[in-house]
Formats: C-alpha cells, structure tokens, sequence
C-alpha cells in the first residue's frame, strides 16, 4: 500500500488553515482541473465529524465517484477522511496541523490501496502515486494560496 506524505509550511493561523482543509468549496477550487464537485452528503461549507460527501471527477478519461467520511475530527489540529465507496480498494487521508513559530505545519498523510491486485499495484508504481501527489500537492498550495492572503474570507465566511 502506498502512503504519500506532503509537509506544507503556511504564514497563517492554525485554524484558517484546519477549516480550509476540510472546506468543501475550496476542495472544489483546487481540483477544477478534474472537474471534481460535490454532489451529495455535504456539498458546501465546512465538513466536520460523521459527514458524507460525495465527489464526483474526471480522472484519466473517466468520470468517476468517490464517497468519503470525515472519522476522525480534533480542531484544530487533526482530522481524518476514509473512503466508503469509490475506485480505491482503499483509503485513509489523515490531515495534521501544528503551530510551529507562527507558522502552521499541515502535514497529509494519503495512505490507500488500489483494487486489481498485481495490476493495481503496477498501475501505482508506474502513474497513480505521482498522479496523487501531484493533485494532493497541488491542493496544498491553493490551501496556502488562500490561507496567506485575504482570498480565505472568499471560502470561509461564506
């Protein structure tokens, strides 16, 4: 099972950066280039404890839907999403923040797996674990973008 893990440094308060990690519209913002949106459970606003969402996205060509639910929630510091229905066998996105010098560390820790057995597993090492860390990256630094201006009252205000 692949785990990816991305440390973020981010010039902003702990809790901006733990409310626009679990931000439906800002997830939203920062995957446009897949199209994703949410379309049951929670569609907008901040996700917390037990919740559902629902995605939906285009992935290499493919429209697919992926559920998950918030199982873990300590604000402002950790919170947990794990599938409950969708293309992985698998998976855990464990979201950690910590105040360090005025600064907020988010560490993500995306541990899955993928269906199809040995195929699965090739189709990981040769593209899915650098499509992943490419979009949850990616994700990280619209999370920062918004975090360190005054973009973050556009999402979290709302």
């Amino acid at each position: 099972m692949p785990i990816i893990r991305i440390e973020t440094t981010i010039n902003a308060p702990i809790q901006r950066c733990f409310d626009l990690s679990r931000s439906i519209d800002l997830h939203q913002i920062s995957t446009s280039q897949t199209k994703e949106r949410a379309i049951a459970g929670k569609t907008s606003g901040l996700i917390g404890l037990n919740e559902t969402v629902t995605w939906q996205a285009k992935h290499f060509g493919i429209t697919q839907k992926l559920t998950s639910q918030i199982t873990v929630f300590n604000s402002p510091h950790y919170f947990v999403d794990e599938m409950v229905k969708g293309a992985f066998k698998s998976f855990k996105h464990e979201h950690h923040f910590e105040e360090c010098n005025g600064q907020t560390l988010v560490t993500d820790k995306f541990d899955y797996a993928s269906p199809l057995g040995i195929l699965g597993r090739l189709f990981d090492k040769i593209v899915l674990e650098k499509y992943m860390f490419k979009l949850l990256y990616k994700r990280n630094q619209v999370i920062k973008e918004y975090a360190e201006s005054e973009k973050w009252k556009q999402v979290l205000s709302a």
